[in-house]
C-alpha cells in the first residue's frame, strides 16, 4: 500500500516546507502540489519543498500543455528532479476547461494534447530530439533536445473523463484519477484497464493513486466546513461522469458560483453546498474516514491519495492521518 497527500497552491508559500516535512514524518510516500491559475506557482513551491525534505517523492498535480509548453515542462521537471535528488514525478493533464477560459484558451483535443505531450517529454528526458508531428504538437526541429542529462522521470496523468482515464492505461507510469465520490474508483479503474488492454499493458505496471478529497478534524462539523470551501470553488468544474454518479448537474452549482464570483460572498457560497455535494469527499473524524477508505481498498485501491482541503488545519490533518489512519491500512 502506498500513500500520498495532495495540496492546492492556495496557501502561504512559507507553509509548504512545513507541510512536506510533516508528510514525510507521517510516512507518506508522495506529495503533490496543484498549479491552478492565478495562485502560487507549483514549481516555486516544489523547489522550496525539495530543499526541506529528503525522502518523500514530489510531484505536480497537475500542469497542462495549454498554459505551459511541453518543452518548458520537460526543462522544469528535469531541473526539479536534479534539485530533489531524483524524487520528482511529473503529473500532467489537460487542466480545467472552465479555468482556461479565464485567459481565453479553448481546450481543443485534450486527450491528444496530453498523450502527445507525454511522448515528447519522454523523448526529451531520454536525451533525444523530440520531433512530434501530431494534432497538437508539430513543427519542432532537430534542435529540440535537452542540453543537460536527465533520467526518465515517471509521468502521471490526471483524469476525470473516460477518454483521459483510458490514456492513463495506454501511456502513463501512474494515474491521478479524481474520485468524486470515492466509490467512483470502480468506474475509473474499468476505463484505465481498457486503455491498458489496448496498449498490451498490465495494470501492475501503473501506479494508480485513488485520489480523494478529504477533510479530517476532531469534530465533524468543523471538517465539513473546510470541505464546503473546496466544493464551492471547484464543484462546477467536475466532469459530467462524476456529477451524474452523484445525482448532480452543473446547474446545481450555478447559485454557488454567483455567490462566490459575482457577489464575492464566500460564506453564502459555502452555505449553499448541499449534503449530496458533500459526498464528493471523505469527511469527518479519523474513525469516520476509515470505513469509506476500506471500501476503496476492497475495490482494489493500492495507493490512497488524500487531497484538499485535508482539514481546517492542513498541518494537523497530515499529522492525524499519519497517526490514526495510515497505520490502520499498513497493518491490514
Amino acid at each position: 500500500m502506498r500513500f500520498s497527500v495532495r495540496i492546492n497552491n492556495d496557501l502561504p508559500l512559507a507553509l509548504y516546507p512545513r507541510l512536506a516535512q510533516a508528510a514525510e514524518e507521517a510516512g507518506f510516500d508522495q506529495l503533490w502540489v496543484s498549479d491552478d491559475l492565478f495562485l502560487r506557482s507549483a514549481w516555486v513551491i516544489l523547489a522550496a519543498v525539495a530543499q526541506a525534505t529528503s525522502r518523500i517523492q514530489l510531484g505536480t498535480g497537475i500542469v497542462n500543455p495549454y498554459t505551459l509548453h511541453p518543452a518548458e515542462m520537460a526543462m522544469a521537471a528535469a531541473a526539479l528532479d536534479e534539485l530533489s535528488g531524483q524524487r520528482f514525478n511529473l503529473g500532467i493533464s489537460a487542466g480545467a476547461a472552465d479555468f482556461l477560459r479565464w485567459i481565453g484558451i479553448v481546450q481543443e483535443r485534450p486527450v491528444a494534447a496530453v498523450m502527445e505531450t507525454v511522448t515528447a517529454i519522454r523523448q526529451l528526458l531520454d536525451g533525444t530530439a523530440a520531433r512530434p508531428d501530431g494534432r497538437f504538437l508539430r513543427g519542432w526541429t532537430e534542435e529540440a533536445y535537452l542540453r543537460f542529462p536527465s533520467r526518465r522521470i515517471p509521468i502521471y496523468i490526471g483524469a476525470l473523463s473516460p477518454a483521459m482515464l483510458r490514456a492513463i492505461g495506454q501511456v502513463a507510469d501512474g494515474g491521478l484519477p479524481l474520485l468524486f465520490p470515492p466509490e467512483h474508483f470502480e468506474t475509473a479503474l474499468r476505463y484505465i484497464r481498457e486503455g491498458a488492454a489496448r496498449a498490451g499493458r498490465s495494470l501492475d505496471e501503473i501506479d494508480i493513486a485513488a485520489c480523494i478529497w478529504c477533510s479530517v478534524a476532531a469534530e465533524r462539523e468543523t471538517a465539513e466546513a473546510a470541505l464546503r470551501d473546496k466544493i464551492a470553488y471547484y464543484g462546477h468544474a467536475l466532469s459530467p461522469l462524476i456529477l451524474e454518479r452523484l445525482g448532480l448537474t452543473r446547474e446545481d452549482f450555478a447559485p454557488i458560483q454567483r455567490a462566490l464570483h459575482q457577489e464575492r460572498d464566500p460564506a453564502r457560497a459555502r452555505a449553499l453546498v448541499t449534503p449530496t455535494m458533500l459526498r464528493i469527499g471523505v469527511v469527518g473524524t479519523p474513525a469516520e474516514l476509515i470505513p469509506r477508505l476500506e471500501g476503496l481498498v476492497a475495490r482494489g485501491a493500492r495507493h490512497l491519495s488524500f487531497g484538499p482541503p485535508l482539514g481546517p488545519d492542513p498541518l494537523e490533518a497530515i499529522r492525524v492521518l499519519g497517526r490514526e489512519v495510515l497505520p490502520h491500512f499498513r497493518t491490514a
